[in-house]
C-alpha cells in the first residue's frame, strides 16, 4: 500500500486552486491545518487578524471535508496541539504513516526556513496564485537600473489583457492617476462594507480569542469581517455595485467619521485565499464595459492588485530574507507609545490609530501619510514600524507588509520601490482630510506655540538628510525653498522639531 503524504494548508492560503491540493491526491493524501502557537504569537497579532483567520480556517477545513478530503485539523486549546506547523507534521505523519510533505510555498522567509529545516521531506510548490512567478518576476527585473512598479504594471496588463484595446490600454493610457486624487468630499453616499453577523464557528473562534490573547493591541469586538469565500464575494458584490463608481476620485481622501469611504476593503479576503485576484480584477473590468463604473476608478482599482500587490511580492523575494533588516538612513527612534493608543494631541494620528485598533483596518493613504509619515519623519526605528504594520493590519502578511513599509513607507530599502522619500508636512494631510479641523495644533502654523508637528519635522527631515536627498531630481525644489528662508527662521524650524523630538522621547503627551 502507499504511504499517504501529508498536505499542509496555511492560513493565509485558503484556496480551492492552491498548489499543494491541485498536486495531491484526495483518495490517498491527508490534509493538515493547525492553530498553532508559534504562528499566533510570532508578533502580537491583531484579535481580529487571529479570530478571522481561525475562523477562516476551520471553515475552509469543513469545505474540503465536504469535497472528501481527509483532513486532519488541531484547534488552539487542543491539549495534543504541539505549538508549531512542524510539530503538528510530525504528529500528523506518525498518526498516518506519511514520509512526504505538499505544501505551497509560504509567503515569509521565517515560515520557508521553518520547513526547509523540518524533520519531513517537504515539498514546496511555487504559489501559483499569484500572476506573476519569482522567475518572471526576476526576468523582468534584470538589467533594470530602477524597479518601478508602473512598468511592470504595464506588463501585467499585457499579459491579462485587462483594460486593453488590442495591444493598446483602454482610454489611450495606461494610468489615470491624476483623477484619482480629490480631497474628501463633504458627504459619503456609501455606508461601506456590509456587516457580516458572526455565526457559531466564529463565535466559538471569538470566545478563544478572549481568553488566549486578552492583552494584545485591538478590538475584538464587534467582529463584522467574513470568514469564508460565499461571504467574500458578498462583501466584494456590494463593493461593485455601491462603491467602485467613486473609488477612484476619493482613493486618496480620509474622513474622521467615515473610516473606510469607497474601498472595497477585501484585502484581507486576498491575502488569505478567500478571493481570486484575477477574478476580482475580471469582475471590476466588466463594471466599466457594462457603462456602471468610470474608467479611472476601475483601472485604479484593478492597478493595486494586478500592479501594486504583483510588485511588492515580487521585489520581497527577489530582496531576500534580509529586506526587513535594512535601515539606509539610520534611524533608531523607538515607536512612540501613540502607536499603541498613548495619549497624542495630534488628531490626525490619534484617528489613524484609533480606527487601526478598533478595526485592524486603514486604507492605504493613511498608512503611508500619516503613521508611516510620521514615523520617518521622527526618525523611528523601521524594523520598529516595520513590526507594529504586521501586528495591527488583519491583511498584513510580511510579503506585501514588508516593502510596503520597509520600502515605500520608510525608504529604509534605500529607494529600491520609491524614488524618493514619501514625506509630507501638514499642508498635505489638510488637503486630503478633516483631520486637521478641532486638532489641537494649526495646520497653518508654521513654527511657534501650536505649530503642526508635521511642518516642523519636515524640514527637519529634509536637514538631517540632506547629503543623501539633496541631488534627488524630485526633491531639489523642497531644498531650495528650505535654503531661500532666513538663517534665523531656520534655527527656529531645527529648535522647535529638537523639542518635540526630546518630548516624544520623554514620553510626554505630544
Amino acid at each position: 500500500m502507499v504511504s499517504p503524504r501529508l498536505v499542509l494548508v496555511l492560513g493565509d492560503q485558503l484556496s480551492d486552486s492552491l498548489a499543494a491540493l491541485g498536486a495531491a491526491d484526495p483518495a490517498r493524501d491527508v490534509v493538515v491545518m493547525a492553530e498553532v502557537r508559534d504562528e499566533a504569537t510570532y508578533v502580537r497579532h491583531h484579535p481580529k487578524k487571529i479570530a478571522f483567520l481561525f475562523a477562516a480556517m476551520r471553515k475552509f477545513a469543513a469545505r474540503l471535508r465536504a469535497r472528501g478530503w481527509d483532513v486532519r485539523y488541531t484547534e488552539y486549546d487542543d491539549t495534543a496541539n504541539s505549538g508549531s506547523i512542524c510539530g503538528e507534521l510530525l504528529r500528523r505523519a506518525e498518526e498516518t504513516g506519511a514520509r512526504e510533505v505538499l505544501a505551497t510555498e509560504p509567503g515569509e522567509w521565517r515560515l520557508i526556513g521553518t520547513l526547509t529545516h523540518c524533520p519531513l521531506p517537504v515539498r514546496m510548490l511555487e504559489d501559483d496564485r499569484f500572476l506573476a512567478s519569482h522567475g518572471e518576476f526576476e526576468t523582468w527585473a534584470k538589467g533594470r537600473k530602477a524597479l518601478r512598479m508602473e512598468y511592470f504594471y504595464r506588463e501585467m496588463r499585457r499579459r491579462t489583457g485587462l483594460l486593453m484595446e488590442g495591444d493598446q490600454p483602454a482610454g489611450g493610457q495606461w494610468n489615470f492617476d491624476h483623477e484619482n486624487r480629490k480631497p474628501a468630499p463633504d458627504a459619503i453616499a456609501h455606508d461601506g462594507p456590509p456587516d457580516v453577523a458572526p455565526d457559531p464557528v466564529v463565535e466559538e473562534v471569538l470566545e478563544l480569542v478572549e481568553r488566549e490573547f486578552p492583552s494584545n493591541f485591538g478590538a475584538l469586538r464587534p467582529f463584522r469581517m467574513a470568514t469564508d469565500r460565499d461571504q467574500a464575494e458578498q462583501v466584494l458584490a456590494h463593493f461593485l455595485a455601491h462603491a467602485l463608481p467613486s473609488f477612484g476620485d476619493y482613493q486618496d481622501a480620509m474622513l474622521a467619521g467615515h473610516r473606510t469611504l469607497y474601498h472595497a476593503v477585501i484585502s484581507p479576503y486576498l491575502n488569505a485565499g478567500l478571493l481570486d485576484p484575477l477574478e476580482v480584477c475580471r469582475a471590476a473590468e466588466a463594471e466599466w464595459r457594462a457603462g456602471r463604473a468610470p474608467l479611472n476608478a476601475v483601472e485604479g482599482f484593478i492597478r493595486q492588485i494586478i500592479g501594486w500587490r504583483e510588485y511588492v511580492r515580487g521585489i520581497y523575494f527577489l530582496e531576500g530574507e534580509g529586506y526587513t533588516a535594512r535601515n539606509a538612513l539610520g534611524q533608531t527612534r523607538p515607536l512612540p507609545a501613540l502607536y499603541w493608543g498613548g495619549a497624542t494631541r495630534m488628531r490626525c494620528l490619534a484617528k489613524a490609530v484609533e480606527q487601526t485598533r478598533e478595526d485592524a483596518y486603514a486604507h492605504h493613504i493613511q498608512r503611508l501619510m500619516v503613521t508611516g509619515n510620521f514615523a520617518l519623519l521622527a526618525g523611528c526605528d523601521p524594523q520598529a514600524v516595520h513590526e507594529w504594520y504586521l501586528e495591527v493590519y488583519a491583511d498584513a502578511y510580511e510579503w506585501v507588509e514588508a516593502p510596503n513599509v520597509i520600502g515605500m513607507s520608510q525608504f529604509a530599502d534605500g529607494g529600491i520601490i520609491a524614488s524618493k522619500p514619501y514625506v509630507s508636512s501638514g499642508a498635505y494631510i489638510n488637503r486630503m482630510s478633516d483631520y486637521c479641523g478641532g486638532c489641537a495644533y494649526k495646520v497653518s502654523r508654521k513654527t511657534g506655540e501650536g505649530a503642526c508637528p508635521f511642518n516642523l519635522l519636515y524640514w527637519h527631515f529634509l536637514d538631517r538628510h540632506r547629503d543623501r536627498f539633496a541631488r534627488n531630481p524630485r526633491m531639489a525644489q523642497m531644498y531650495r525653498t528650505w535654503d531661500r528662508m532666513d538663517e534665523e527662521r531656520r534655527a527656529t524650524v531645527l529648535r522647535e522639531a529638537d523639542g518635540f523630538l526630546a518630548r516624544l522621547d520623554e514620553g510626554e503627551e505630544v
